[in-house]
């Protein structure tokens, strides 16, 4: 098999299908291979649905306010699919005073950046919402958080890139990328070659293994997210809610099951070796108890099924969004450490921009990958 093509997309998750659409909405010829068998199937099928811009690090903020202001809102109509995206704020939980400390200074720094977000006490927390516990102390709010369906979204940007004419080929793993002439063209797979005049590689931790290579090393690791969906349930409330500490995250969808996730602190001890992440009989019931901590009007709703994905989170927290230093024609987006559903769209709007000589709407600067070289 051999095919040309403008660009050339690794990865078919949020990033590689959304900036598949916005390239071929300039009329440019875009080939998409993934390794998997299905569109999507790492982390943009794998994760709690949270559009949100509260509790994230300060240089993510300009992208995502970007694009809550701006794509969000009329997505669903573009892509012509119901994303589910529901905009009535996010609730960052916290029990303890160390909770709130820690909610404070993310606020502050949210604060200084323009997002209206606000401290609030338990009182206030459930005046929102009054399923949540009396251990509930209080909470950072902002009103312009939400959340939306990660399924329907990306197989909507994945059927309109299609209809302009983007190519998605799946089990097509790629091998090797190579250059010719002292840039990035050419991926290679089991099945041929695939020549572009620019590469994107978006997919999550693996794209690692495909920039090495070509001298790019952008310092992830593998961290293990799960999540498990209830049976539907009668409409309680329309919130996104976190935690201080991020172990639990969640959200009522538009037909009634709840969506939640968290963390176990077994992550780290002994699961890397898994080659596909699967739940376990431990993870789930860790996760339940926590929830019904916040969230007691669930204990007895039964769990209709729990998943597993890896996610590629960055050695600072933050993603990779930039042209590779020293190899033209190579562009990377990776690192986005759990965050990156609700960013998806701003983050491959702001690449095609690059990738065809325009503007993005808000500086790259933070995401380039030179900020892990070594100072001299």
């Amino acid at each position: 098999m051999s095919s040309t093509a403008d660009v050339i997309i690794i990865g078919s998750g949020i990033i590689g299908s959304a900036t598949a659409y916005y390239l071929a909405k300039k009329g440019v010829s875009v080939t998409v291979l993934d390794a998997a068998d299905a569109i999507g199937s790492g982390g943009s099928s794998r994760n709690g649905g949270g559009v949100r811009q509260s509790g994230r690090d300060p240089r993510e903020l300009p992208m995502v306010m970007w694009g809550i202001k701006n794509i969000w809102p009329t997505l669903a109509e573009e892509l012509d699919t119901n994303v589910e995206y529901t905009q009535k704020g996010n609730l960052r939980l916290g029990k303890t005073e160390a909770h709130l400390k820690t909610l404070q200074k993310l606020t502050d720094s949210a604060v200084a950046c323009g997002l209206d977000v606000r401290m609030i006490d338990g009182d206030e927390v459930r005046a929102i919402n009054p399923y949540l516990s009396n251990e509930v102390i209080g909470a950072s709010w902002c009103p312009t958080d939400g959340h939306a369906n990660p399924l329907t979204t990306t197989l909507g940007y994945y059927k309109k890139a299609r209809e302009l004419g983007a190519r998605f080929i799946t089990g097509e793993p790629v091998l090797q990328i190579k250059k010719l002439k002292g840039k990035a063209r050419v991926a290679v797979t089991p099945d041929g070659t695939f020549e572009a005049d620019k590469i994107l590689v978006a997919a999550g931790y693996d794209t690692r293994a495909l920039t090495l290579p070509l001298g790019v090393d952008i310092p992830m690791r593998k961290k293990k997210s799960e999540c498990l969906v209830t049976e539907a349930e009668p409409p309680m409330f329309a919130q996104m809610l976190g935690t201080a500490e991020a172990d639990f995250y969640g959200h009522q969808t538009t037909h009634g099951s709840f969506v939640f996730g968290g963390s176990t602190g077994l992550e780290p001890f002994g699961l890397m070796a898994e080659a596909v992440p699967g739940s376990t009989s431990l993870s789930a019931p860790c996760t339940c108890r926590g929830i019904m901590k916040y969230f007691p009007a669930l204990s007895d709703a039964k769990i209709v099924r729990t998943w597993a994905g890896w996610t590629d989170a960055s050695a600072d927290g933050i993603p990779v969004i930039d042209e590779a230093d020293g190899v033209p024609g190579l562009y990377i987006a990776c690192g986005f450490s759990g965050h990156g559903f609700g960013i998806g769209p701003a983050a491959a709007y702001s690449l095609a921009e690059v990738m065809t000589g325009g503007e993005p709407p808000v500086d790259l600067a933070p995401f380039r990958c030179t900020r892990f070289k070594a100072k001299i």
